[in-house]
């Protein structure tokens, strides 16, 4: 037997209503209801990182979070950080010392820097990866991804 709930949560910035499966996470909630699939599912038990996510203000394992616990906050997604502006300067960064490859850690890794940088995280290495490591990413080696993070926060362009 499945019971369902009605949840409403801004979701970058919008007002959004529904009901769901109180089992249902909420990385899915956005990707399959809601039509954001930027936030990535990857290992569905919080070690990887790709589905970090913003959930009032704090960056949180989307798949570890159930969309009912989300009822009444405010959610970021990627989407929302590049709709808003927030993310301009990581983003940037991450293209100029290529911290993509594959992409498909990137909205995550995103989220974690940029909440990192956004609570004055210093510019120090080591503290970089320390922060990041939850992010798990086959392709950079990190080495451009802490580049990039450390670029936006010698240049002081927020982020």
């Amino acid at each position: 037997m499945t019971r369902d709930a009605r949840i409403t949560l801004t979701v970058n910035g919008e007002e959004i209503s529904a009901v769901v499966a109180v089992r249902t996470n909420l990385v899915d909630f956005l990707r399959h209801d809601v039509g954001l699939t930027g936030s990535h599912v990857g290992c569905e038990h919080g070690v990887c990182g790709a589905c970090t996510l913003e959930l009032n203000g704090k960056a949180v394992r989307g798949c570890l979070t159930l969309a009912v616990q989300a009822d009444g906050g405010t959610v970021t997604t990627v989407e929302g950080l590049a709709d808003s502006g927030r993310s301009d300067a990581l983003r940037a960064a991450f293209t100029r010392r290529n911290a993509l490859q594959c992409g498909f850690c990137t909205p995550g890794m995103l989220a974690s820097a940029l909440s990192y940088i956004e609570r004055g995280g210093s510019d120090d290495r080591q503290a970089i990866r320390d922060h990041i490591s939850g992010n798990y990413c086959r392709c950079t080696g990190y080495q451009s991804v802490v580049d990039a993070i450390s670029d936006v926060i010698r240049e002081g362009d927020g982020a």
